[in-house]
């Protein structure tokens, strides 16, 4: 029997009402409310429920295929731009507060930005679908039903990020679409059973709705005909400064977790889930991302344990630039998300428009399942089975405060 499910939860501390009124109400999808200077045409739902997005070449993979880019557009002109190589967000087009659109989105002007030596070799993953398995799995491996699977090691011992070649490297398979909700590109992959160690035939699909109150809203499903471990998120990297400032030191970020994952040296978690209470990981009220980064040796780049994880839809983020005054609001049905302020880029990256990419010139937060999952018994459950139906949607919406 198929059903629907949400991978496993857990239980974690209610958030204040501060805290909530700081990050946003949680609400499904379709419950979303508008920001203030956000949405210019709240009265115009109807706009763009007939229009498609609209498709140019993006270049050619190093195989020789064909890969496009798919823009969404929404009553407010916010455009979003996706690419069927890796399923990469390339641009993500939203007003500030005086109403001028920017980028916010770190990336490439065509696929073989994605596909350089340099970028290959430093590994950021720019704007793309994380799978089968984000984050590390230690040891490149893991037991299930009583086999051990070995995996591609690409992160010193770990696996990181699906392997080798993940979910960001292939091309997929996209078809444009339009709702009464807004633009949507569906994406959908075939993981074949043994594709970097992982067991199972993994269909997965993945779209992307850019909705007229300017979120970005993210649906991942998957089916699978062997028991495998699955945890899929987008690596986009935001600045929301619109390229005009070199690092995101400046943005105050507010996560509503009272909890991180404790990792190792190599990035995996100990297991244990400690308080952020008295720490620099505490951002249960907002602070810089500068302000206390050099108190974390190598920067941040670690799982939060979201409160309230158990409810459908639960704020996991929320972030406002002050010099041009936008903000974004992240919601998801995952247990955790890691904040990562890109610690590993070092100048060798250029692009979009010559822009070099130094240390912290952004941040991720990947909504997810924890790190290394598959090895912690006590984690939530990552496993997705024969006759179940993965389901899980994240939304990243953006507003202005004046």
């Amino acid at each position: 029997m198929i059903k629907s499910f949400r991978l496993g939860t857990l239980a974690v501390p209610v958030t204040s009402l501060l805290l909530l009124a700081a990050c946003g109400s949680n609400k499904t999808a379709d419950q979303t409310t508008t920001e203030a200077g956000a949405s210019a045409a709240a009265d115009s739902t109807q706009t763009n429920t007939s229009a498609m997005p609209t498709s140019a070449s993006f270049g050619k993979t190093t195989d020789g295929t064909e890969v496009q880019l798919f823009t969404l557009t929404n009553a407010n002109g916010v455009k979003a731009s996706i690419t069927n190589f890796g399923g990469i967000l390339t641009s993500l087009m939203v007003p500030d507060k005086d109403g001028k659109m920017g980028d916010v989105i770190l990336g490439f002007d065509n696929v073989s930005g994605y596909q350089s030596p340099e970028f290959l070799k430093s590994g950021p993953y720019f704007g793309a679908l994380i799978g089968r398995y984000g984050n590390r799995i230690k040891d490149g491996k893991f037991t299930l039903d009583g086999k051990t699977y070995n995996l591609a090691k690409n992160n010193g011992p770990n696996t990181l990020h699906g392997g080798k070649v993940g979910f960001d490297k292939v091309v997929w398979t996209a078809e444009p679409m339009s709702s009464a909700d807004g633009q949507s590109l569906k994406l959908t992959y075939l993981s074949k059973d043994g594709e970097e160690g992982y067991p199972g035939n993994l269909n997965v699909t993945v779209v992307y709705t850019l909705t007229n109150d300017n979120a970005l809203r993210i649906d991942y499903t998957a089916t699978t005909d062997k028991a495998t471990p699955i945890n899929l998120t987008n690596h986009a990297y935001f600045n929301l400064n619109h390229g005009a400032g070199k690092d995101i030191l400046g943005h105050e970020v507010t996560l509503p977790a009272d909890r991180y994952t404790v990792v190792d040296a190599t990035l995996i978690p100990t297991g244990e889930l400690r308080p952020v209470k008295g720490t620099p990981f505490d951002f249960t009220t907002p602070h810089a991302i500068g302000e206390r980064i050099a108190q974390v040796p190598g920067g941040y780049d670690h799982n939060w344990v979201l409160n309230n994880a158990a409810t459908p839809q639960h704020a996991a983020a929320m972030v406002y630039e002050p010099v041009s005054g936008r903000t974004m609001e992240v919601t998801t049905d995952e247990p955790g998300i890691q904040f990562y302020t890109g610690n590993f880029l070092d100048g060798t990256l250029k692009g979009k428009g010559g822009t070099v990419y130094g240390k912290n010139a952004g941040f991720c937060l990947e909504t997810q399942h924890f790190p290394d999952s598959p090895n912690q018994p006590k984690f939530p459950n990552t496993v997705l089975k024969p006759g179940e139906t993965f389901h899980s949607v994240s939304s990243y919406k953006f507003g202005v405060r004046k």
